[in-house]
């Protein structure tokens, strides 16, 4: 488990960090939120990126193989820098995070909607609603495994009961499979 405390992150420490002098860092940042608010947009575009372009890669395949592509790439993209994602996650509420979340999540169900839209086996009535609760159904168990510091192999595991929930809720969702 990290120890992150907003309040020992200062600007002095993060331009000594970054090897520019705070007034530079004033220059970009008016504070420590406007900061800290910057880093968090930056890890889940990270994060919304990854899923897009697995999204890209999984357009006209079947769905299973969607699902798989999908929360691999979800999965491997929030594990892939835990550090930061705990961190982030102790801190978001404080510095306007929840608007930050709302934009990355409504283009993670867009990517969604589009891949779900062009799958090769399945057509869906409301992909809104199919995207919506597949995004909030992966980011419960990935935010459990970052608090409780799961090691790898529990990591591991969850991404496989999240494969098999996700092709389940997908064919579930589907009105018709070709």
């Amino acid at each position: 488990m990290i120890d992150f405390s907003a309040e020992r992150l200062t600007t002095t420490r993060v331009a000594e960090r970054a090897g520019v002098s705070v007034g530079t860092l004033y220059q970009y940042f008016p504070n420590k939120s406007a900061l800290l608010a910057a880093v968090l947009e930056q890890h889940l575009v990270q994060v919304v990126e990854a899923l897009e372009a697995a999204c890209t890669a999984a357009k006209g395949k079947v769905i299973d193989e969607m699902a798989t592509d999908i929360v691999t790439a979800f999965v491997s993209a929030k594990l892939g820098h835990p550090k930061t994602s705990i961190a982030l996650y102790a801190v978001a509420a404080q510095v306007g995070g929840t608007d930050i979340v709302a934009r990355m999540t409504q283009r993670s169900q867009l990517a969604l909607c589009d891949v779900l839209a062009g799958a090769s086996d399945a057509k869906f009535d409301d992909l809104r609603t199919v995207s919506f609760v597949l995004t909030t159904a992966l980011v419960g168990p990935v935010q459990g495994l970052l608090a409780t510091g799961a090691p790898a192999a529990m990591a591991q595991s969850v991404t496989a009961h999240l494969i098999g929930l996700t092709k389940a809720y997908l064919r579930a969702s589907a009105i018709r499979f070709n």
